[in-house]
């Protein structure tokens, strides 16, 4: 197993997990009920995204840098109309919250 990434919390790696998993990469979180330990264990403790093939890790790289690109909060953005249904939206959404659909 190759360690990929620490996320911030639980949701982000799991989503990681589930975009990976979209490309066929196998990925498990660890660390993720460490904050149940809080007290005793370092306060910085995060949970981790591990590749369950090292033969993934190139590719899981690319992945990852997707990842950011795509769903990192960006607030300084401007706002954007869908494409699909018309909404207003304000820049950090990377999707249509009444349709679903993707930023153009």
């Amino acid at each position: 197993m190759q360690k990929l990434y620490e996320a911030a919390d639980r949701v982000e790696a799991q989503l990681l997990i589930d975009h990976l998993a979209a490309r066929r990469i196998r990925a498990v979180m660890l660390g993720d009920y460490l904050s149940g330990a809080a007290g005793d264990l370092p306060a910085l403790m995060f949970p981790t995204v591990w590749l369950i093939d090292d033969d993934d890790l190139a590719l899981a790289s690319r992945c990852l840098a997707e990842f950011h690109a795509r769903f990192t909060l960006d607030i300084d953005r401007p706002g954007w109309r869908c494409p699909s249904c018309g909404t207003e939206l304000e820049g950090q959404f990377a999707l249509c919250w009444r349709c679903g659909a993707p930023r153009p």
